[in-house]
C-alpha cells in the first residue's frame, strides 16, 4: 500500500518487529519516496510564547498534538525538559480504526498524533505549544507536512479541556496578528477525541532509526532546531516508550 512518501533505508521494519504487511507499506512508501521529488524539511520559526497560559496544578498532565508524521514529533518533544513520555498514535476516528494502514487511507478522520505526559511545574502547556508550532512541524500546511499528505497529516490541537481549547485558540489568534508565519495558520482544534497509541515498531522510531533517509530528511533538523532555539529546554536525553513505566 503507498500511502504517503515516507523514505526508506535498508529495511528498518525487521529490527523494529514490524508486521509484513506494515513491513511492505513502508518499502513501498520508501521506494516512492526516492524515486519521485520531494519537499525540502519543514523550517523551525522563531515566534513569541503565548501571552496566556495555564494556571499551574499539581500532578502530571497530557497534551495531544497532530502535526505531519508521528515520528519527528514524537521525536521532538521526547527532548524537551519537563516532558515524562510521548507516545506515538492516532487520534480522531473510532478505536477499530486505529491502525496504521487504515490510518493511511487518509478516510478514518484519524490524523497521526503523539500525546505529550507532561510536569506543569517544569513546563507549561503554553511552552509545549510554542514547541509544536515554532519547531515539531508547520502550522501553516494545510492536510500535509513536507513529503507526507493527506487528512491523516493534518496539524491539529486535540485539546483534552475547555482550558487547552481557549489558550490554543488565543495563541492562534496572537499569532496570525502578529504574522509571525508568512501565511495563516491553519491548525484545527478538536475536541473530545481519544487517543489510541501505535503499534510498537512506531515508537521510539527516530531515536532507534537514526540513519533512516526519512529521519535524516526530515526529522533530525527538528531535534537540532529545538536545541539551538530551546537551549534550556531541550534534554540531550530523550524519553522513550520502551524506558517508561506502562500507564
Amino acid at each position: 500500500m503507498i500511502r504517503n512518501r515516507k523514505s526508506g533505508a535498508a529495511k528498518p521494519w525487521k529490527a523494529a518487529g514490524l508486521s509484513a504487511l506494515a513491513g511492505l507499506a513502508l518499502a513501498a512508501t520508501a521506494l516512492t519516496f526516492l524515486q519521485g521529488p520531494t519537499r525540502a524539511a519543514e523550517e523551525a520559526v522563531k515566534i513569541p510564547p503565548p501571552a496566556v497560559d495555564a494556571k499551574p496544578v499539581a500532578g502530571l498532565q497530557k497534551a495531544v498534538f497532530a502535526g505531519g508524521c508521528f515520528w519527528g514529533v514524537q521525536g521532538v518533544f521526547q527532548h524537551v525538559k519537563g516532558v515524562t513520555k510521548a507516545v506515538s498514535g492516532y487520534t480522531g476516528g473510532a478505536a477499530d480504526t486505529a491502525e496504521y494502514e487504515r490510518v493511511g487511507s487518509g478516510n478514518t478522520g484519524h490524523a497521526e498524533s503523539v500525546e505529550i505526559t507532561y510536569d506543569p511545574s517544569k513546563v507549561s502547556y503554553g511552552k509545549l505549544l510554542q514547541v509544536y508550532f515554532s519547531v515539531a512541524h508547520n502550522p501553516t500546511q494545510l492536510n500535509y507536512q513536507g513529503p507526507d499528505y493527506g487528512t491523516q497529516y493534518r496539524s491539529t490541537v486535540f485539546a483534552a479541556n475547555a482550558e487547552q481549547k481557549t489558550i490554543a485558540e488565543d495563541y492562534i489568534a496572537q499569532l496570525d496578528t502578529a504574522k509571525a508565519f508568512s501565511r495563516k495558520i491553519v491548525t484545527t482544534l478538536e475536541t473530545g477525541k481519544t487517543f489510541y497509541p501505535a503499534e510498537d515498531y512506531h515508537q521510539d522510531f527516530l531515536e532507534r532509526n537514526p540513519t533512516y533517509p526519512y529521519i535524516v530528511y526530515n526529522d533530525l533538523p527538528k531535534i537540532e532546531n529545538l536545541k539551538t532555539m530551546f537551549p534550556d529546554l531541550y534534554s540531550d536525553k530523550p524519553v522513550l516508550v520502551a524506558a517508561s513505566p506502562k500507564s
